[in-house]
């Protein structure tokens, strides 16, 4: 039969589990000390916007709606993710149902021939049997028969009336994840057309700022705050790390922070230092394919300095894919790098995604290798779509080409 009993009682054990007054608590505490980080980090966001200099950077104007492009766009994928695994789970039960169809056609057939037998002898015979005068050996064995047969005959029965209710239980199911899909199909076109009119918006005001953006991208003090305002971003989330790690637990795992007040070095390079990023060197590759632009150290076009990371020309809507395994430490749009994504991949290194049409994952998120995290654009003023991409060591930036995979 099914093992439908080892199932039924994993899920109470689970269920038993879920419900515990300790687990609850765990699950309580877990959720406090996500929202104790994002609460720092959204602090952090806003100290480093108070003390700009400048109130009139024309890409400001654009936040509210990249920001608003990007929540739409994570809620397709979190939908896309939910659609796909009630999907998978569907298929699973038809495929239950199936087995379950096969199995009730057995027991089925052999109910039929148990009772054909049964009608070939007769209940009455079993009198007959022992009033014939017959050898009583042969009345016994007979008659043990005939019990057997009308056990097996109720056996079967009874697992038919429990496939009966375990259809009807397959069948409740199989409609309840018919109706799930239907709600995330309507609400996947709401969150389309709120994203049509989110762009339509960007193009607005893009086009008012158009004259205003070009003209502030191309003075050198723009491009000098723009870097000291994300060094000054990754210290803050150092501080906020160190501030964590005193307290056994409250930290999300992966999540180290850096010593991001190391004296800068020209031509940084971590050297040879331990951890499972550093023993990526030479094997990483980097999130999203696409033309070089702008690489570490070159300068750049707009003047004002050399570039910090790289920059790779790609199709807007492509896939960011997270260089490692890591926690996600920020995730927000920031003047000059429009939607960014910070990876912290412990050992003090992070990895940086700038000018991200879409942020798919949040803070405090622990991602995979190769997962992706984020979608190409060009937010933040940016004039072409590409990915900004940093690497950095204790708050300093590093060459990313000297890590990254040839292949």
């Amino acid at each position: 039969m099914i093992s439908g009993r080892s199932l039924c009682v994993k899920a109470l054990c689970l269920v038993s589990l879920l419900a515990s007054p300790a687990f609850a608590a765990t699950v309580d505490a877990k959720k406090g000390e996500l929202q104790d980080l994002k609460g720092r980090i959204e602090t952090l966001r806003r100290e480093i916007a108070a003390a700009e200099e400048s109130k009139t950077y024309a890409a400001d104007q654009l936040r509210e709606t990249e920001s608003a492009i990007s929540n739409a766009n994570r809620h397709l994928h979190e939908l896309g993710g939910e659609r796909a695994e009630l999907t998978s789970q569907l298929a699973d039960l038809e495929a239950q149902g199936r087995r379950i169809d096969h199995q009730t056609g057995s027991q089925q057939n052999q109910l039929a021939r148990l009772l054909n037998r049964q009608f070939v002898g007769g209940d009455s015979d079993a009198l007959k049997l022992l009033l014939s005068g017959h050898d009583p050996n042969q009345s016994a064995r007979d008659k043990y028969f005939l019990t057997e047969l009308s056990r097996a005959k109720a056996d079967l029965i009874q697992q038919l009336r429990a496939v009966a209710a375990e259809k009807s239980r397959l069948a409740d199911a199989v409609r309840d994840r018919q109706t799930q899909l239907a709600g995330i199909e309507r609400r996947q076109q709401e969150s389309r057309a709120q994203l049509l009119e989110r762009k339509k918006q960007r193009l607005t005001t893009l086009a008012a700022i158009a004259g205003r953006l070009k003209a502030q991208r191309r003075e050198i003090d723009t491009l000098k705050r723009d870097e000291q305002r994300l060094s000054k971003l990754i210290e803050g989330l150092a501080r906020i790390a160190a501030t964590r790690k005193a307290a056994p637990g409250a930290i999300p795992k992966g999540v180290t922070g850096g010593r991001a007040t190391a004296p800068r070095v020209k031509n940084y390079d971590p050297g040879n230092v331990g951890g499972a990023f550093a023993a990526l060197r030479g094997q990483l590759r980097l999130p999203v394919k696409g033309t070089i632009a702008g690489r570490f150290g070159s300068p750049r076009a707009e003047g004002g300095g050399s570039w910090k990371g790289v920059f790779i020309r790609a199709a807007e809507g492509a896939e960011v894919k997270a260089v490692a395994a890591g926690a996600v430490v920020f995730s927000d749009w920031l003047r000059g790098f429009g939607n960014l994504l910070i990876i912290d991949h412990g050992n003090d290194f992070l990895s940086v995604y700038g000018n991200n049409e879409s942020l798919l994952v949040a803070v405090g998120a622990n991602v995979k290798g190769g997962e992706s995290v984020a979608t190409v654009g060009n937010s933040g003023g940016n004039p072409e779509s590409g990915l900004y991409f940093e690497l950095r060591h204790r708050g300093q930036p590093f060459d990313p080409l000297k890590w990254a995979s040839n292949r």
